[in-house]
């Protein structure tokens, strides 16, 4: 029985057909270099070797699948995913999860807010995400269900009104608040969201995604649930690890103008917090596949992808879907 799960999340950076117009400022991939990112991006996917990863920045689902198509180990692996509305007026990138492990019922995509939670007027868009959080129920083992969701938060990029331009300093600033209340607003009915699966569903939660935020932002704390009942909220994978060693933490997830940061977080609810009462895993360790940031690969991602492997207590002989009994040390 496999005792240890692997989760991973993985900003694919728009990850596109060749010729495809994703934003004004950036040109249409060419054949060879949509043929360089495919390659690289298989290669990275079996190189992770997770058991659940969750994508975003695809703009495509199809060639997430032929990425997919490439590999090793995922050619066989569940995919889904949604792409954006074809009448659309531009493309947008949405996220997507892929599986080697079955689901336990089909996933959902959760494009608006939750009653209750809404931009302020006058923004575009008040009751939608800005790339909607896809959930998966996943059987980890049997007997025992994830509810997983993939996010990916509204990114740090000002959010300008029209003709306007970030060379006064003023709407430069107003653009940037815009972009942090829509990516506050986006957490707040995330973690709406989750608090529901929890109470509903009474499983454990995992979260995979990019939150343009680092771990210790409002954003992903309100996501977290800090100060939320204990059973309710959600704890960063990486701070939860078995395996810390300081002198040599090399974690990070995006490099941009020369700050290294985290904005790629894998969350895990109280069922593999191994410090809580009846505790069903614990996070092992977490792993930063990052060189390729420092390396300036064209092909690449500009985000490092975070993989967490998370390790399974034993299961009672009188309860096999748990409680469960932790082994002993740290092996």
């Amino acid at each position: 029985m496999q005792q240890e799960i692997r989760f991973a999340t993985f900003n694919v950076c728009n990850l596109a057909p060749p010729g495809a117009r994703l934003y004004e400022n950036l040109e249409p991939s060419t054949p060879e270099e949509y043929e360089a990112k495919i390659a690289w991006t298989a290669r990275q996917i079996d190189m992770l070797g997770a058991d659940v990863i969750g994508f975003q920045e695809v703009f495509s689902q199809a060639s997430l699948a032929e990425a997919l198509s490439r590999t090793r180990r995922y050619r066989e692996a569940i995919h889904v995913g949604f792409d954006p509305d074809p009448g659309a007026d531009k493309l947008t990138p949405s996220v997507a999860l892929v599986s080697r492990l079955p689901l336990a019922d089909a996933a959902e995509s959760f494009p608006y807010f939750p009653p209750g939670i809404a931009m302020p007027p006058g923004n575009r868009d008040p009751d939608r995400f800005t790339r909607a959080p896809l959930h998966a129920a996943i059987e980890i083992r049997p007997g025992l269900i994830v509810d997983v969701v993939v996010v990916h938060l509204k990114s740090r990029r000002p959010d300008y009104r029209a003709n306007d331009t970030g060379d006064d300093p003023q709407l430069f600033a107003l653009a940037s608040l815009r972009s942090l209340i829509r990516r506050g607003t986006e957490a707040a009915a995330l973690r709406v969201i989750l608090s529901k699966l929890g109470r509903e569903n009474g499983r454990p939660r995992v979260v995979l995604g990019d939150f343009n935020d680092v771990a210790d932002a409002v954003t992903t704390g309100i996501v977290l649930g800090i100060g939320a009942p204990s059973g309710d909220r959600l704890y960063d994978a990486c701070q939860l690890q078995r395996r810390q060693d300081r002198l040599r933490h090399v974690g990070f997830s995006n490099l941009h103008d020369g700050q290294y940061t985290t904005i790629d977080h894998i969350l895990v609810s109280g069922e593999f917090n191994s410090e809580l009462p009846d505790a069903l895993g614990e996070i092992a360790d977490v792993v930063y596949l990052n060189d390729h940031l420092d390396l300036g690969l064209p092909e690449a991602s500009d985000h490092g992808q975070v993989l967490a492997r998370l390790r399974l207590f034993e299961p009672s002989a009188s309860q096999p879907g748990g409680p469960y009994i932790p082994p002993y040390g740290d092996a």
